[in-house]
C-alpha cells in the first residue's frame, strides 16, 4: 500500500478560480492558507458571505485527491491539479470516504479536521464544459455524490510541502459521513 502523501500546495490571494503552485504553505490554527484569500475564522467565499458574514469558516483548507484527475483524464478532460481551487492535492488517500471529524497529520506539525464536502459551483462548467457534471453524480441510490474535494480546517498549524506524508485518524465512533459545507 502506498503512503499517504500531499502531492502539490497551492494557494491564491485573489478570489480566482484556481491557485497558484507553491513550494510550501504556511498554515495558520483557527484561519487556514497564510495569504490565500480564503484565510479567516469567518467565511471567505463571495456567496457564504453574501448570505452570512459572522459564520464560522469551515472552509479553510481545500483538499483534492490527485486521483480524481486522473480520473478526469481518462474521461478526456484536461483539468490540471490546482485549477479546481484545492489547496492540497493529495495521493494515496481516499478523501472522500472518511467521516467528518477525520483528522489529517501533515508532515511533523500540521493537523486538519475534516469538515465535509466542496459543493462544486457552477464556474467549474465554465472551466470546462461537462467537468461539472463529471465531478457530480448519483450514486445507485439515487444519491448526489460530490468529488471536487473535501474541507477542512486547521487544528494545529505549521508548514505542508509537496512530498510530506498524511496520516488518518479517525474520530469516536459513531461517524458521520462527510456532506456538504
Amino acid at each position: 500500500m502506498t503512503a499517504a502523501v500531499v502531492a502539490a500546495v497551492w494557494a491564491s490571494a485573489t478570489h480566482s478560480f484556481s491557485k497558484f503552485a507553491q513550494a510550501e504553505l504556511q498554515l495558520i490554527a483557527g484561519q487556514g492558507v497564510a495569504g490565500d484569500t480564503h484565510c479567516g475564522v469567518t467565511v471567505k467565499h463571495r456567496s457564504r458571505v453574501a448570505k452570512d458574514p459572522t459564520q464560522p469558516n469551515l472552509r479553510q483548507v481545500h483538499l483534492i485527491q490527485g486521483e480524481l484527475f486522473d480520473e478526469l483524464a481518462r474521461r478526456g478532460f484536461g483539468v490540471q491539479p490546482g485549477k479546481l481551487g484545492e489547496n492540497l492535492t493529495t495521493r494515496g488517500i481516499d478523501l472522500l470516504a472518511l467521516p467528518r471529524d477525520t483528522e489529517l497529520h501533515i508532515g511533523g506539525e500540521v493537523v486538519l479536521r475534516l469538515t465535509g464536502l466542496r459543493n462544486p459551483c457552477p464556474q467549474i462548467e465554465n472551466f470546462e464544459t461537462g467537468l461539472l457534471r463529471a465531478v457530480v453524480g448519483k450514486a445507485a441510490n439515487g444519491e448526489l455524490v460530490r468529488k471536487a474535494g473535501a474541507m477542512s480546517v486547521v487544528l494545529a498549524g505549521g508548514v505542508v510541502r509537496p512530498g510530506d506524508t498524511i496520516s488518518v485518524r479517525l474520530p469516536p465512533l459513531p461517524h458521520a459521513r462527510l456532506e456538504r459545507v
